[in-house]
């Protein structure tokens, strides 16, 4: 690739066959990876005059979309051509843009303070328009902030897609803290205010969601807490209000090896600082951190959850929603029945009530499918 300049953005398509490059605040470049193709670069303007591109996100492998300061276009990238084909396109004043590859939305920020947000979903080739909302900004009585891209996040929790805000309260406040405000985004419909995340703390938080459930971190004191929105609630009268699962805790400490030349024989590795400011989160389960070069993904481990959740009810509502569930529960039936930690009877009644639920849930649902299937 010719160095043509400083490059603002570069990403490739999925498949990674096509790679698109933003150089300027008017194009995009694109250079062909597939075999037997050009890969002398081309070139698409965004057709709205005196527009910005603020960015650009892959929908498919041959679809692409600009977003501007003044709407979006949704182009299909025609490699073998070298040209591009505008699909549709829509006016609009945006703020900042976030996109969200497992529901192929994407959330446009607009108004003055940024809180009306605009979802259009693409499939397809076809550019749908969802329902336009507004977010709730706290109470103050100083001059209103603007909503950043900061303290919003997109991701799919128990198959709905959620954007999730990350609300401040003023210092005045009588608020104990930040919360996290869940709104539902159906594909057809309203979006609705459904679950307030109680913080409980101020401070610089960031988010990620992890096998369903909604991870908060906060670097002042280095901590996560999770949140289960499955768990029952307190139901204010309009929405339902969630505590953290559990206590806060740190993140597993992680060493890093010491390799290369430098490298002394027998040197220990070096820990890795956590919550660092370096630190950059991408949805749903992504940390990097940028003065290292190291890339994570976020796990949750059930089996510590065990001993720290000691409702042993509550525990078999969150765990039968994990992954790679069954293991922990079997550890913790058999644990409630051992002569040592033998549980009460009305405890190990309430478990096994549960268990025996989910199964008929199961059984319900094969038999569903097996006469769908035979019809």
């Amino acid at each position: 690739m010719e160095d043509k300049g400083e490059v603002k953005c570069i990403k490739f398509s999925l498949g990674n066959k096509i790679l698109a490059v933003q150089r300027t605040a008017k194009t995009v470049d694109f250079i062909n990876l597939i075999q037997d193709y050009s890969q002398l670069e081309y070139s698409q303007e965004c057709k709205t005059k005196n527009a910005k591109i603020l960015g650009f996100c892959w929908t498919s492998a041959t679809e692409i979309v600009f977003i501007t300061d003044q709407g979006i276009e949704f182009y299909q990238v025609l490699a073998e051509k070298r040209t591009l084909k505008l699909l549709k396109s829509q006016s609009i004043n945006v703020n900042w843009y976030m996109y969200c590859p497992e529901s192929s939305v994407i959330l446009l920020s607009t108004a003055n303070l940024c809180n009306v947000l605009q979802p259009f979903h693409f499939k397809s080739g076809t550019m749908s328009k969802m329902a336009k909302f507004e977010i709730e900004l706290p109470v103050s009585s100083t001059k209103q902030a603007k909503i950043s891209e900061r303290d919003i996040a997109m991701a799919t929790i128990y198959g709905q897609l959620y954007v999730m805000f990350l609300r401040h309260h003023a210092k005045a406040s009588s608020s104990p803290g930040a919360e996290v405000v869940l709104y539902h985004l159906p594909r057809e419909g309203s979006c609705k205010k459904m679950y307030i995340l109680k913080l409980n703390r101020t401070g610089k938080f960031a988010l990620n969601v992890v096998d369903n459930l909604v991870v908060v971190h906060h670097q002042d004191t280095e901590t996560s807490v999770i949140f289960d929105i499955r768990l029952r609630g307190e139901y204010d009268g309009t929405v339902i209000l969630h505590q953290p699962v559990l206590p806060a805790r740190s993140i597993h400490p992680y060493h890093i090896p010491m390799t290369g030349p430098s490298a002394v024989a027998g040197q220990l590795p070096i820990p890795c600082k956590l919550y660092s400011s370096s630190w950059i989160v991408f949805q749903p389960d992504i940390i990097i951190s940028a003065s290292e070069g190291f890339l994570w993904y976020l796990r949750i481990k059930l089996q510590p959850i065990v001993h720290q959740l000691t409702d042993k009810g509550r525990l078999m509502d969150f765990l039968l929603q994990r992954k790679d569930c069954k293991a922990v529960i079997l550890s913790v039936c058999s644990q409630m029945l051992s002569e040592m930690d033998r549980a009460s009877l009305p405890v190990i009644a309430t478990v096994f009530d549960k268990l025996n639920c989910e199964y008929k849930k199961y059984l319900e649902a094969e038999h569903s499918y097996t006469v769908a299937y035979f019809e």
